[in-house]
Formats: C-alpha cells, structure tokens, sequence
C-alpha cells in the first residue's frame, strides 16, 4: 500500500517584539559594506531595539571574498545568538551566496532547545528558512535585511517588517495594488518558500522537504534569465518538490528579464498544476518587498475578474 505523504501543519509562533528587545544581526551568506550596515542598524535602533552585532557579522573570508567570513565563524554567529536567552529577534544583514555552506556545521539540536524566536531574513537565506522550518518547526519571516538597498530606501519595505515584528495582527493581509492572478483562483494552505533557484539547490540537502502537500509556494528571485527559471521550476517539478500543492504565490524577478517572458515561463510552467496563481503579490528583491510569514497558515485569493490577488494569514505571525 502506497502512503499519502504528511500535509503541512502551521508551526510554532515566536513571540512578538516589544520596545527595548535585543536583536542580532548576522551575516550568514556574503560580506556587507560598511555604510549599509551602519545604516540599517540605524534605522532598527529607532524603533525602540536594542540591537547587537555578531562577531563576524562585518568579516570577509580570506580567500573567498563572497563570503562574510569563513563557514565556521558563520555558523557559530548564527547559532551563539540564537541560542542566547538575552536575544529576542535574530536578524541577517543581507543575502548573497553562502548560507548552503555552513547550514550543516550549526547544531540544530541546540538551537531547538532554545526555543523559539524572531528569525528574519529572504535571497540566499530561504536556505536557513527551510532548516528552520524542518528542525526547529517554527514560523520565520520572509523580510528585508539589515544591510539591503531596499530596506535602507523605501519606506513601505521598512513599515512592513516593523507593523509585522510589533503589531503583526495590523498587516494580516498582504499584497501590492498589482498583485493580479495569473491562475485565478483561492485555495488555503501553509505558506512556505522564497528564492526559487535557492529551493531548487536544496533539494537533497538533509534540510530539505519531504513533502509540501497543503503548501502555498511562495516565489521570487533575481538575475535569473527566463530560460533559467524555466529550468528551475523543471528541476522542481521533476523531483515532485511541488507534488500536492494548494497554491502559488510569486514575488519579484528583479533582473530576470523583460516580465512578459517571465510572465510567459510561469504560466508555463505552473499553470498545469490546476492550483490558483498569484503574480506579483509584492515581495523578494523588487523595489518593495512586503514581509511574508512562512509557516502560517493562509488564504490565497486570485480573483477570476482581474481585481486585487492578497494573501490573507489566519493567525497574527507572532504572538
């Protein structure tokens, strides 16, 4: 008898900030300039955070200068700060390539015995999402970074992860005035994903998916050209990684090209799964990035007649 693979079950709910709260900020893929940091830590000092840096948080590696530092010292910072109790809230300082490297030195034990906490994070750390996801069962937040040109410049991106860090039940709702369906629709589901390229490289890791049954897929990334999202989502199909799903929700594909083609792959690729498709719903690399929970449970509506697609989560992301 074949067994029907396990449907996602929404995750633990970290607590909500309050005024005076520690944060960290790490650096768990690429190094980040000096004045983005400085910026950014700015801009979470002024609303109310006490915030620290790890250790290495401004390292470059010796050798590999993609690198904020060597694996090792990546993984430590991540999980020292983690697993401090003073630490309310672990925020990445931005993205870049890296965190696949050191995702099986942190011990995730550990880390589970800490409980749980504020992980924030999207690009190159939908890695680390899907770790926590898996070993820690806990929902994290798809959100802007410290030491990002985005969170420094636009102030919907920063109000977004600030009302959903401090008053989650206010941003319940989510989706850009573009946000249309590309596949209309509503389904209900666990919302989980990112940086597709960065699923796709996950696949066989011991961090990976057995199973995404009942998940909403939410999707985005950048400099992917439309013949390589092409064969991303293929490399996903292929492995039955999207096998069961309710739903899909895309993002921003900043630098993959002129949108029609995008556009034209996405259909292509996702409307033969018979689920509801929302395009452009307003997060990942674009020039606003709403902050999006994963591991919530949500109701994705695409409306057949052309008006406003959202994701609407069931419960506040934090308590």
């Amino acid at each position: 008898m074949t067994l029907e693979p396990p449907t996602l079950e929404p995750l633990t709910r970290p607590a909500r900030l309050r005024p005076g709260a520690r944060v960290a900020v790490v650096s768990p893929s690429g190094p980040v300039p000096a004045d983005r940091m400085e910026a950014g830590l700015d801009i979470l000092r002024g609303w109310g955070l006490e915030v620290v840096e790890a250790p290495h948080a401004r390292a470059v590696h010796p050798r590999l200068d993609y690198l904020a530092g060597t694996d090792e010292a990546r993984a430590a910072d991540l999980q020292a700060a983690w697993c401090d109790p003073s630490v309310d809230a672990v925020i990445c300082a931005r993205g870049g390539y890296g965190a696949h490297r050191m995702a099986d030195l942190v011990d995730w034990a550990a880390m589970r015995a800490a409980g749980p906490k504020v992980f924030v994070g999207y690009s190159d750390v939908t890695v680390l999402h899907e770790a926590f996801a898996r070993h820690l069962g806990i929902v994290t937040l798809h959100g802007p970074m410290a030491g990002t040109e985005t969170f420094l410049k636009d102030p919907d991106t920063q109000e977004s992860l600030r009302t959903t860090l401090f008053v989650p039940e206010s941003v319940r709702t989510l989706g850009l005035p573009a946000a249309r369906a590309l596949v209309p629709g509503r389904a209900r589901g666990i919302v989980y994903g990112g940086c597709v390229s960065l699923l796709a490289a996950d696949l066989g890791t011991p961090s990976a998916r057995t199973s995404a049954r009942g998940g909403l897929l939410a999707i985005e990334d950048t400099g992917e050209d439309p013949y390589s999202l092409d064969r991303i989502l293929t490399q996903l199909l292929r492995a039955g990684a999207l096998n069961g799903i309710a739903g899909v929700v895309c993002g921003s594909w900043s630098g993959c090209g002129p949108y029609e083609r995008v556009r034209a792959v996405l259909a292509d690729r996702l409307g033969p799964l018979g689920v509801p498709v929302v395009e452009e719903l307003g997060f990942g690399h674009g020039p606003t990035s709403l902050t999006v929970p994963l591991g919530v449970s949500a109701v994705l509506d695409a409306p057949a007649d052309g008006g406003p697609a959202t994701l609407t989560v069931e419960e506040p992301a934090l308590r």
